[in-house]
C-alpha cells in the first residue's frame, strides 16, 4: 500500500488538510488517513474519538460537502479514514480550489482554474 492519486497519510491532523480533502473532491474522490506516516507505517493519533465528531461537521461547514469519516483500528492504534467522494461541482477551501493529481495537492489559479470551472460546467 502506497500513497497515489487517490490516498494520502498524515500522521496527525491539522485543518490545513482541508485543502486535501478539497482536492480530493475537485478531482476524482479519494482517502485522506490521518495516524499513518511517509512510511504507510501506524503511527495513530491520540484524539481520534474526538476527531470522529468534529471532522464531518468541520467539512460539511467549511466545504460545504459530506463525507464519511470511519475510525479504524490497526495493531491496536486508532485512525481515521476519510472517504471523499468526487463532486459534480466546484468545491473551494476559503475561496481556493484544490485538485489532486497524482500524488500532490495543486492550488488551481489563472487559466487551469478558469479552464477547470468550465470544465465542471459541461462547457
Amino acid at each position: 500500500m502506497s500513497e497515489s492519486q487517490h490516498m494520502e497519510w498524515k500522521e496527525s491532523w491539522r485543518d490545513e488538510y482541508l485543502k486535501w480533502v478539497c482536492g480530493f473532491a475537485n478531482a476524482d474522490g479519494g482517502v485522506l488517513i490521518i495516524g499513518r506516516n511517509d512510511e504507510g507505517e501506524a503511527v495513530g493519533i491520540a484524539d481520534a474519538r474526538q476527531l470522529l465528531e468534529t471532522l464531518p461537521n468541520k467539512v460539511r461547514d467549511l466545504l460545504g460537502i459530506i463525507v464519511d469519516v470511519n475510525l479504524v483500528d490497526e495493531d491496536g492504534k486508532q485512525m481515521l479514514e476519510i472517504v471523499v467522494e468526487p463532486y459534480p461541482y466546484p468545491i473551494s477551501y476559503k475561496g481556493q480550489y484544490h485538485y489532486r493529481t497524482g500524488s500532490t495537492k495543486q492550488e488551481l489559479k489563472g487559466a487551469p482554474l478558469d479552464q477547470f470551472l468550465l470544465k465542471k460546467q459541461g462547457k
